[in-house]
């Protein structure tokens, strides 16, 4: 256990159904709320923010997994309800709001999201059963994917009358193309483990008994190679969309140049 997170942090992060392990280089972020099949709440969103702010600079691999038989079954649905959740503003109270405020509450939930894919770090989920709306963003946000042999993955959102927006759009679009993720988008469909490594939206799927182990392995194999080639080049490919072919090529001679003056101690 390391002393650099006060106790009482991650107590509070826990009651929100987020769980932080530290083990030097490697960071495990566990969603740790099975019985309710770790479905999100705005105070689990705001624990994985700060997850992601108290990282200390030495990790550089995040593995994020779920606790029991779904890895995030989604939303949780009482949002939506006049009721809501004690202490947070139901999405009936936020429809009511002024567009500044309401945009503002959408961008303090996609904060538990987007710090997944910063430069200095490469991020893994290891998802099992049920990954929906919510949940299937969440593990959009990483970096890699490996799968348990029963996944499912689902965009419920848009059956609901809503969109996708914890900023899984993009990725979603990146890695399986614009028109299967409209169609899997628009008709809330299921994706399975053999779809999703065909299309790209997962590394790998193993026997549920295997996954952790699995994902274990391919952190431990990031690990193995030297920090600063890593964050150059998940650099160099994270930009890649938005350069032409010859910019790639340019910066890819920067990244070099980088790399080589570096290794010779200049």
């Amino acid at each position: 256990m390391t002393t650099e997170i006060p106790d009482a942090d991650r107590t509070e992060w826990e009651k929100a159904g987020v769980r932080l392990d530290l083990d030097g280089e490697l960071a495990t972020v566990t969603l740790c709320d099975p019985a309710r099949r770790n479905a999100q709440t705005p105070a689990m969103w705001r624990a994985l923010a700060a997850v992601g702010r108290a990282l200390p600079g030495s990790v550089r691999v995040v593995l994020l997994r779920g606790e029991g038989s779904s890895f995030s079954a989604g939303l949780d649905r009482a949002m939506f309800t006049p009721e809501g959740i004690p202490g947070e503003t139901g999405f009936l109270q936020l429809a009511a709001s002024a567009d500044a405020e309401l945009d503002a509450a959408i961008a303090s939930y996609q904060a538990a999201f987007t710090w997944w894919r910063r430069n200095d770090l490469v991020s893994i989920a290891a998802v099992q059963g049920h990954a929906v709306g919510a949940g299937f963003q969440l593990a959009l946000a990483c970096d890699l994917r490996v799968v348990a042999e029963d996944v499912q993955f689902a965009m419920k959102e848009t059956s609901l009358g809503l969109v996708p927006d914890l900023a899984g759009t993009k990725p979603l679009t990146e890695l399986v193309g614009y028109a299967r993720a409209l169609e899997i988008c628009a008709t809330g469909r299921r994706v399975a483990a053999e779809e999703a490594v065909a299309t790209g939206l997962a590394n790998l799927a193993v026997p549920a008994a295997d996954l952790h182990a699995a994902a274990a392995d391919l952190a431990a194999a990031l690990l193995a190679a030297p920090r600063s080639a890593v964050i150059e080049t998940k650099a160099l490919l994270r930009g890649a969309a938005d350069r032409t072919y010859d910019q790639q090529r340019a910066a890819e001679r920067e990244s070099q140049a980088r790399r080589l003056r570096d290794l010779a101690g200049r």
